[in-house]
């Protein structure tokens, strides 16, 4: 990818600036840092790093720096009034970019017609004053063909898809927040490989309007972001939005961080869980050996803190679970593509077209009774947390994978099937020095609960997230 970028004045050092979202916006406040500054600093990073990590599809930084300059021309109290206020961002390109085609990974895509208007998500960032950067890269049509993206930690191991680049640069501080989607594990495995945090909502929560869908029963928008403090301000954007309607509860977002400026250091968490769930030995086997030991003591950090935590059973196996969401995510993705395939049999990849073709073979009868599985499991996994706050699990089976996969979203497939919102954040690290992640799953409908719990968590693992190029 070529990066047209006029030569901005320099800043010194990345250790000079802010690092996340929420040091931004503090800086911001502080009157210590700009628009201009923070998307100059940005581009300086794609322009350093890009060569390696290929994270980008494309870059709009001469539109960006315009914006960054618009920005900062507007007076003191109406950049106060914009919750975002300079926040560099990058979109992985499922999402409409209103004069940019939306590609999805696919050839032919990226060389059809720009999209005639932003995606909804993307344009509430930019009207809440972030400056959108380009587009990252996606997998094939967010499906399971490896990117050419390449993982900042370990050049060898795949940074996880579908929403590789979102990830990669979120990773390397080439923007502050990224779009990702999920409709297996395409926001928390790359997030947890390269050991930054990623929210998949409620299904539903989120809009969907002017993204390229995957599979409709299944998928959901979300935002990767360098530390779970940064998702609040992004939540309270989302989830209070008069066309989304808002959740019950959503103000109580405001008890999970100070106001707009002082660092989490310097306060002592107001809030902590009731009581948490962990998954039994059905699931937790399915961990490789030093992801279940990290995942064990963080159970045990959590437990000590004074917080209870039980057991729980389901009554399906995780083998069940995965098979009821591939068979509706495969039949899904045929319906969607296998005229496609059809008509532009050389626009697929080996996978893709495995999972076509796999979906081609599933009758509307065995769809339909899937779909009602689904109905069911969600039924009853809402009883079965009721009592909880929480729900603890691993975000991957361990670390990062090598290159010729993305890795198996077999800890994220669950969720996204029935629909909870997840948060996972970085717990410790595995015996190769890679990002292990852990995974917090909260009710339905309770997103505004589990980020306050997440940010509760996150204190009190105290794992450094960032990756230090």
């Amino acid at each position: 990818m070529a990066i047209l970028l006029r030569e901005p004045t320099a800043i010194s050092s990345p250790d000079s600036v802010p690092q996340t979202l929420t040091e931004h916006l503090a800086w911001v406040e502080r009157g210590e840092w700009t628009a201009t500054q923070a998307t100059v600093h940005a581009l300086q990073r794609v322009r350093e790093l890009e060569a390696d990590l290929r994270a980008w599809v494309e870059l709009s930084a001469e539109s960006a720096l315009e914006r960054a300059a618009e920005l900062d021309s507007l007076s003191p109290t109406v950049r106060r009034s914009l919750p975002l206020f300079g926040v560099p961002v990058g979109v992985k390109d499922l999402f409409d970019l209103a004069g940019r085609p939306t590609g999805c990974g696919s050839a032919r895509l990226r060389a059809g017609p720009p999209a005639t208007g932003d995606a909804a998500l993307v344009a509430m960032l930019r009207k809440a004053g972030g400056v959108i950067l380009g587009k990252t890269v996606t997998t094939h049509f967010a499906c399971f063909d490896p990117p050419a993206t390449i993982n900042p930690w370990d050049a060898q191991r795949t940074p996880g898809g579908s929403s590789s680049g979102s990830a990669v640069a979120v990773a390397t501080g080439m923007c502050l927040a990224a779009l990702g989607s999920q409709t297996g594990g395409s926001i928390t495995r790359p997030a947890a490989f390269c050991g930054v945090v990623g929210w998949k909502p409620t299904f539903g929560t989120l809009s969907l309007a002017g993204v390229f869908p995957v599979a409709h029963s299944l998928d959901h928008p979300g935002p990767l972001v360098r530390s779970v403090e940064d998702l609040l301000p992004l939540a309270r954007l989302f989830l209070n939005a008069p066309a989304i309607g808002g959740l019950a509860g959503t103000d109580s977002l405001a008890n999970a961080a100070s106001p707009r400026g002082e660092a989490a250091s310097t306060r002592s968490p107001t809030y902590r869980p009731d009581h948490c769930a962990v998954v039994d030995d059905d699931f937790l086997n399915w961990a490789d050996t030093d992801c279940r030991a990290v995942f064990q003591q963080t159970v045990s950090r959590v437990a000590e803190s004074g917080v209870p935590v039980t057991t729980i059973h389901l009554p399906w196996s995780l083998k069940t679970v995965l098979a009821v969401h591939r068979r509706i995510m495969t039949a899904e993705i045929a319906f969607g593509h296998a005229a496609w395939l059809d008509q532009w049999p050389d626009d697929y990849l080996p996978a893709m077209r495995g999972l076509i073709r796999e979906g081609m073979q599933t009758s509307e009868a065995e769809y339909r009774d899937a779909l009602a599985q689904q109905r069911s499991m969600r039924q009853q996994i809402d009883q079965i947390l009721k009592p909880f706050t929480l729900w603890l699990t691993p975000a991957t089976r361990g670390q990062a994978p090598l290159r010729t996969s993305t890795g198996e979203p077999t800890f994220n497939a669950p969720f996204s099937l029935w629909g909870l919102p997840t948060v996972n954040l970085p717990m410790g690290r595995g015996a190769a020095g890679l990002p292990l992640s852990l995974q917090l799953a909260g009710r339905r409908g309770h997103d505004a609960e589990l980020l306050q719990a997440a940010v509760w968590c996150e204190r009190l693992l105290g794992v450094e997230p960032h990756w230090r190029g």
